[in-house]
């Protein structure tokens, strides 16, 4: 089965998709928010990625560019992407979306640093993702894992 990865435009129809996903929230919310505001549609502002079967988005995540200046994962500090709301609807896990969402991402050639769930780290690590060798992160309740183009380690 081909699965392609599609930039989300930012309309109703992929806020009411959005609505079956766990991970629902502030990000949405601001969306749809925007949209009742009457802004208008801009495919390139949306920073979600997903993946239909049919004509049912059933894998989603959102990225978005972090520049080097900002970076406190990798030294040197570089331009990296921030992997959030990874997540594939219970009944397509386990077909390789959310793979082809995590590899789609790693094509960009960027560092990559993620905030998995607890009970999804056996899926990043698998994705060749490790974890931030330093503790600052953990005490904002984050467990930050990152990945790199080279295989070279974070911080």
């Amino acid at each position: 089965m081909k699965m392609k990865v599609e930039k989300l435009k930012v309309n109703f129809k992929t806020l009411e998709e959005f609505k079956k996903f766990k991970e629902y929230g502030i990000q949405e919310l601001s969306m749809l928010e925007d949209l009742e505001a009457n802004i208008i549609e801009d495919e390139g502002s949306s920073p979600f990625y997903g993946i239909y079967f049919g004509d049912k988005l059933v894998g989603r995540m959102s990225l978005y560019q972090v520049e080097a200046k900002f970076d406190r994962y990798f030294s040197p500090p570089q331009n990296y992407f921030e992997l959030w709301k990874l997540e594939v609807l219970p009944q397509y896990r386990n077909k390789g979306f959310g793979k082809t969402l995590v590899d789609f991402a790693k094509g960009f050639g960027l560092p990559i640093k993620a905030n998995p769930k607890n009970q999804s780290s056996i899926f990043w690590e698998k994705m060749g993702f490790t974890p931030v060798e330093y503790e600052m992160e953990r005490d904002l309740g984050e467990n930050p894992l990152v990945w790199t183009p080279d295989g070279a380690s974070a911080q």
